[in-house]
């Protein structure tokens, strides 16, 4: 089965549609480009701008925390606790009782200090660079007697100390007494997870904390922290593929054996900004789809309105055959105009051709019933006759000009199937044999037959075949009944009646249309049809006493 067409408007909508889609697919492309370097830029600004912002924040804080320290160790309880402690041990020896209260003294001072500072850890190193003493939450991953490696050659000091127990961000002041260096203090930062996620957040980007090549805290996955670690070189600044992401990197801090970076995943800020961009440019992709489909929508009808009213006029003139009346143009476009105007001129040849046709198809018919007409001198213009007479009947019965074309033609073929009878038939001058009348009864369907073959007179065969029918349904060849017979038929049966009568045969002479008429008249209902006969009674008023032309100079002057 054949698919019908899609209609102009569901095109039009559909182009329209495609259209738009591939605007917005290549800003989408475009947008997904721009966005990913834009990000790319951006990330690493911020991780610079972040390492600048820190760098200059912790100098700062730093400087104040040396400047705590150095104040912090002048406390003159904790300087004569550990100038006691270690002159009386390396002299005479301590008892127990009077070492543990030594150290006891130096601990308590240093919690006081360690709750001041707020520090992880704070520590009292001997000269020797060992634990004394530790406070703080962290001081039990600073054991006694631990040893610590701390730059001691200035007065104060910072750095990274890597302990067995974990690693700190350290900063401290040599302690002096005098002249001699007693011991040193040391505050430190425990660099674990918690400091991590505090310089994470204060970055806004992912922190990774390594100390001797070892990871001690993280803030990214454990997949990215592996590829970080297998694939530096240095801690210049750069852009790696870790774990399937492009980050940006930015060493942070470089102290000692610790190393402090930060990362922004490219991929991770790219696809929220392009997120982003997208709810922006899902929105007016909607809008855009909404106003396209409007647009689309009014130009459509702009164009296909017209277009429809163009193929309905037409359905209508073709469905009724009326192609006298132009084709009206729509006003709405020169295209469409031009078209009604080529449409009205190719309806104007069309017309004009068939009227050429039409012509010469009647004037074939009227040679042919000449000719047949020709073959009996008594039955000479019968036809003529009948075709004038039946018109004038169809008028009476206020029939249509259309229906009157097809009754005058009609009329004029009614007896065409008798050019298939023989002359001593059509010519015998006495009464015709049961049989002869059989053949002659044959004539109807035979003429049918004949117009069968010219679909331009299909209209004019029911005449042809049915004008033999009578209302008792006495007729042939169908023996049809009453309104079974159609009106232009039983009109041309009349007329046929009439015109026989008052004309002259071999074997009797013509009667006058007076008699005619009465004989109609008295054999209406049964052999005619009454309607029929009243319209022939009306269109002769000669014939009743009226003054008008005498039959069959009426007619004559009438025929077609």
């Amino acid at each position: 089965m054949n698919r019908r067409p899609p209609r102009l408007i569901a095109r039009t909508l559909a182009v329209t549609f495609v259209t738009v889609a591939v605007i917005l697919s290549v800003v989408f492309t475009v947008l997904t480009v721009d966005v990913r370097e834009r990000v790319r830029t951006s990330e690493t600004d911020k991780l610079r701008v972040a390492e600048r912002v820190f760098s200059a924040l912790e100098d700062r804080r730093q400087q104040e925390q040396l400047a705590t320290i150095a104040t912090i160790a002048e406390n003159p309880t904790l300087k004569a606790a550990l100038d006691t402690y270690f002159t009386e041990s390396r002299f005479a020896g301590l008892p127990s009782d009077q070492e543990a209260s030594l150290r006891s003294t130096v601990a308590v001072e240093a919690e006081k200090l360690a709750t001041l500072t707020g520090a992880d850890v704070l520590a009292i190193l001997d000269v020797a660079g060992r634990v004394f003493v530790s406070a703080g939450p962290a001081r039990d991953r600073w054991p006694r007697d631990q040893a610590v490696a701390v730059a001691t050659g200035a007065p104060a000091f910072q750095g990274v100390a890597a302990l067995p127990q974990g690693a700190f961000r350290v900063a401290g002041a040599v302690l002096r007494l005098v002249d001699r260096d007693i011991g040193t203090l040391v505050v430190g930062t425990s660099l674990d997870a918690r400091y991590a996620s505090q310089l994470a957040d204060h970055a806004g980007a992912g922190v990774v904390i390594i100390v001797d090549d070892t990871v001690v805290a993280s803030t990214v996955p454990q997949q990215v922290t592996a590829d970080l670690v297998r694939g530096l070189a240095g801690g210049q600044a750069d852009m790696r593929t870790l774990a399937g992401e492009e980050y940006a990197i930015r060493l942070l801090i470089e102290s000692g054996p610790a190393r402090i970076y930060t990362l922004a995943s490219i991929d991770s800020a790219a696809r929220a900004a392009t997120r982003d961009a997208l709810m922006a440019l899902g929105t007016v992709a909607f809008g855009a789809f909404v106003l396209a489909g409007l647009g689309s929508l009014w130009l459509a009808r702009t164009l296909t309105d017209p277009i429809d009213r163009l193929a309905r006029d037409i359905g209508i003139m073709t469905a009724a055959h009326d192609l006298q009346r132009p084709l009206p143009e729509t006003g709405t476009s020169r295209e469409l105009d031009a078209l009604a105007h080529a449409f009205n001129e190719l309806v104007r040849g069309l017309t004009a051709a068939e009227e050429e046709t039409r012509g010469a198809y009647v004037g074939a018919i009227r040679a042919l019933a000449a000719a047949l007409d020709a073959r009996d001198p008594y039955t000479a213009g019968h036809s003529d006759r009948v075709s004038a007479l039946s018109e004038r009947v169809g008028r009476r019965m206020q029939m249509t000009d259309t229906d009157l074309d097809v009754l005058r033609l009609g009329a004029l073929l009614h007896d065409i199937g008798k050019i298939g009878l023989s002359d001593e038939i059509l010519r015998k001058p006495g009464a015709l044999t049961a049989e002869e009348f059989e053949q002659i009864k044959r004539h109807p369907a035979l003429g049918a037959r004949i117009l069968r073959q010219v679909p331009f007179l299909a209209p004019h065969l029911p005449i042809v075949e049915l004008h033999h029918e009578r209302p008792d349904g006495r007729g042939y060849p169908f023996g049809l009944r009453g309104d079974e017979i159609p009106l232009p038929a039983r009109i041309v049966h009349v007329a046929d009646a009439f015109d026989a009568i008052t004309s002259a045969r071999a074997y009797r002479p013509a009667r006058s249309p007076r008699e005619a008429l009465a004989e109609l008249q008295q054999h209406a209902g049964t052999q005619f049809d009454p309607a029929s006969v009243d319209a022939l009674v009306a269109a002769l008023p000669d014939a009743t006493g009226q003054a008008e032309p005498a039959w069959p100079a009426l007619v004559s002057r009438q025929a077609v």
